[in-house]
């Protein structure tokens, strides 16, 4: 922040003065205000009414007559305890005197509110001793991987030695929990858990973990331990390596880590480990302790009793005791594996081959990545301090928020800067501490944390002082009345009213008696309680409710109001205090803020290079101009003439189905200028719900709409068919009436129909 001569913040010039706006009443309320206010406890200081405000800036307090002695102002501050030089080389005769961070301890004095800084270096030395501890998977699937490493110790001993001097080797192995549903637990298998099966009938009872060699230089006795051992058989996929892992982590004394070693930790598997809750399939409910549980004969006694470990678990423990943990997986499992690394601090992961055939070169490799990185972790961390670390690596750029160097050489110094602040104070009397460590590393660097939140001149307190009438307490340049007393000395009681001095109680001539929020008392103001909050100020005139909200939170909840104005916590600015500082969601993929390209308000970015333009400011306008004027060529792109008539309007489709629209006009010196009208609308996909209810909709549109159509013919032909009946019928009817050769048809009458026929039987026997 920029800051105005005498150490005030500019911002404090230009608005209301923030120490003499506050409500401070003593010299450790003044303090707390804010990290540039100071208290001045000289006796004679402020007699005249208007100006006896204590708290203010300090060249104010000196401006006002307040004598440089008298002034309170602590700044924050570090001072070194412990400071031995940066070793260069690990092995030799000053082997336990290796230093390889600087400095080694630290005290911190802490204002609330005013950061301090110091610098922590870290150089990894050249030969430096190394323990290397080989776990191994020695279940079924693995008996082509042991027969391979049989000789493993003398060849991997050779080229350790190769980077340093001073190695030691160590063997354990693990399978899994020898209880159900992870192993067989049949009586026919107690002794031989391969019986019966046709691959491999022999094998020994399954196990756990097992520590079979203590870390040792003497590699021939590595060889002779691995040649002893058999594989084992468990029933499901995963083993139980995370136990074996934490294990080998805790129990220092019987795998025999050395203090001033890198740890190694070999996990060689071809399958996944099983994770914290997956003994309670085998009724296992009890989490692990995090504790060593071997027993005397160096086998894990608790497989049976607790969970398998959790990751967080296994994370603190291998930090705890510096161990560098190196995954050493097939390939069908490097991605989840790859992803535990992110999980558990100073892991790195590594592809073996079926047969173990490559596990020297991977254990090499895997040392050189880790000598070759530099990440800092802080411990025990206070809750009340800000810290914010700025790595500067090889290439001398500090990086804001980075903890972490890469790519470095044996011998190669890198620095971290840690800025620290208190965001208040804790009870007096306390002390907090915390240790910066380089993940891997014995070295650390310890932190003692004192706070500046007493006045020197609270140690002169006197009570029932001559000073105050010997009706309240002397302290720090000014009186605390007893109750029922008032004034600067405590020379007034309470009810007393001079009503020819209520002016000193205005503050200004015109305005109401204490601000209309209290009553003249002694020529003092008397201020009115709220329901609201606080109502304080010589003449009543401050209060701490009447600021700016955020949601209806006063001053979003990160501040304090003091007289109408957001006083914010470390970490937010802002008239509401709601704009925080973090700018953690503002580092880009390539760790820089904003990319470099703008600068980080309120946790966004604000692009400040022409043309740069996306969250983190990543994206860069020319070169889509460039891709336009590329894709444009040969092309027909849709252009319109603007107001302007030396300006046209483009509208362009790249390949990626994004629609670009800006403006090309051409500068008198001939220069071709494009403009971005605005950022490319790029066409989503469809989504398949919305385009399969779509089609079903229309398929079944098209269906009514048929129906109704068919229904329509039909009625139509109907109405046609009933019309051409009824004029059939018509023209029946008519021709039934007037036709003249039809004939009405005669009754039928037995009797004559008999005379009918006599006659003409008659007839045909001539008789007529």
């Amino acid at each position: 922040r920029p800051h105005c001569p005498g150490g005030a913040p500019l911002w404090a010039w230009l608005s209301l003065n923030v120490c003499m706006s506050g409500s401070a009443t003593s010299c450790e309320e003044c303090l707390l205000i804010h990290p540039s206010c100071a208290w001045c406890a000289q006796e004679d200081f402020g007699q005249v009414r208007t100006l006896n405000s204590r708290c203010d800036f300090s060249q104010n307090l000196q401006k006002r007559g307040c004598d440089a002695p008298f002034i309170e102002s602590p700044r924050s501050g570090s001072s070194l305890l412990r400071s031995k030089p940066l070793s260069s080389k690990g092995s030799g005769v000053t082997q336990y005197d290796v230093i390889q961070i600087y400095p080694q301890k630290i005290s911190l004095s802490l204002r609330p509110g005013d950061q301090t800084s110091f610098e922590v270096q870290v150089r990894p030395v050249e030969d430096y001793p190394v323990d290397l501890y080989y776990l191994m998977d020695l279940s079924l699937s693995m008996k082509d991987d042991l027969d391979t490493i049989r000789n493993l110790g003398t060849k991997l001993a050779e080229e350790m030695r190769k980077l340093t001097s001073n190695f030691r080797l160590g063997f354990g192995s693990f399978v899994d929990k020898n209880i159900s549903p992870f192993s067989y637990t049949a009586p026919k298998y107690q002794d031989n858990p391969c019986n019966g099966y046709k691959l491999f009938s022999n094998c020994v009872p399954t196990f756990d973990f097992r520590h079979l060699l203590s870390l040792t230089d003497k590699v021939d006795r590595f060889n002779e331990e691995v040649q002893k051992q058999m594989v084992s058989r468990n029933r499901d996929a995963p083993e139980g390596g995370f136990d074996a892992i934490l294990q080998a982590a805790v129990c220092k004394e019987k795998i025999g880590w050395r203090k001033e070693a890198y740890h190694l930790l070999v996990f060689a598997t071809d399958d996944i480990p099983h994770l914290a809750l997956d003994g309670k399939l085998g009724g296992l409910v009890h989490p692990h302790d995090g504790q060593c549980h071997l027993n005397d004969k160096n086998e894990y006694s608790a497989a049976n009793k607790m969970d398998y470990p959790s990751l967080a678990l296994l994370g603190e423990k291998l930090a705890e005791n510096n161990i560098f943990l190196i995954f050493a997986v097939t390939k069908r499992h490097y991605v989840l594996y790859k992803n535990l690394t992110a999980l558990i601090p100073g892991t790195t992961v590594e592809i073996l081959d079926q047969d173990s055939k490559n596990i020297i070169q991977l254990i090499v490799n895997a040392y050189n990545n880790i000598r070759s990185k530099v990440e800092l972790s802080v411990w025990d961390h206070p809750e009340d301090l800000n810290l914010a670390l700025t790595a500067t690596c090889q290439d001398g750029q500090p990086l804001t928020g980075l903890r972490k160097c890469a790519d470095l050489k044996i011998g190669d110094t890198v620095s971290f800067n840690v800025t620290v602040d208190a965001r208040g104070c804790p009870p007096k009397g306390t002390r907090k501490s915390f240790t910066i460590r380089p993940v891997g590393f014995k070295d650390r660097l310890e932190v003692s944390v004192d706070y500046h939140c007493d006045c020197r001149c609270t140690y002169f307190t006197k009570t029932n002082s001559s000073r105050c009438n010997s009706a309240g307490t002397y302290s720090c340049g000014m009186c605390r009345c007893e109750p029922g007393h008032l004034g600067v000395r405590c020379e007034c009681e309470e009810g007393e009213v001079d009503h020819q001095h209520l002016s000193a109680c205005r503050e200004a001539e015109g305005k109401q008696v204490c601000s209309g929020r209290g009553e003249c008392s002694c020529n003092q103001c008397l201020c009115y309680e709220s329901e609201f909050g606080k109502i304080y100020g010589t003449f009543c005139e401050c209060d701490d409710f009447s600021c700016a909200r955020h949601k209806g939170i006063l001053c979003s909840g990160h501040g304090e109001c003091h007289c109408g104005e957001c006083k914010c916590h470390a970490g937010y600015i802002g008239d509401n205090c709601n704009c925080s500082t973090e700018t953690t969601s503002c580092v880009s993929d390539d760790g820089k803020i904003c990319s470099g390209r703008g600068s980080c308000v309120c946790g966004r970015c604000q692009c400040t290079e022409p043309g740069a333009f996306g969250d983190t400011c990543e994206g860069d306008r020319h070169m889509w101009l460039q891709q336009a004027s590329q894709y444009g060529k040969g092309r027909n792109i849709s252009v319109t003439q603007t107001d302007d008539s030396n300006t046209v309007q483009c509208v362009y489709k790249t390949e990626n189905d994004c629609v670009m629209k800006f403006t090309y006009s051409e500068h008198a010196n001939g220069q071709s200028i494009l403009t971005a009208l605005k950022e490319p609308e790029c066409a989503v996909a469809p989504n398949a719900m919305t385009v399969l209810l779509a089609v079903v909709g229309s398929i079944l549109l098209m269906g009514i709409v048929l129906l109704a159509l068919w229904k329509l013919v039909i009625t139509i032909h109907d109405h046609r068919e009933f019309a051409r009946f009824q004029s059939a019928r018509s023209r029946a009817r008519y021709e039934m009436a007037s036709n003249p050769v039809y004939k009405q048809s005669i009754p039928f009458h037995p009797m004559e129909t008999d005379f009918h026929m006599h006659s003409i039987k008659s007839c045909n026997g001539g008789v007529h």
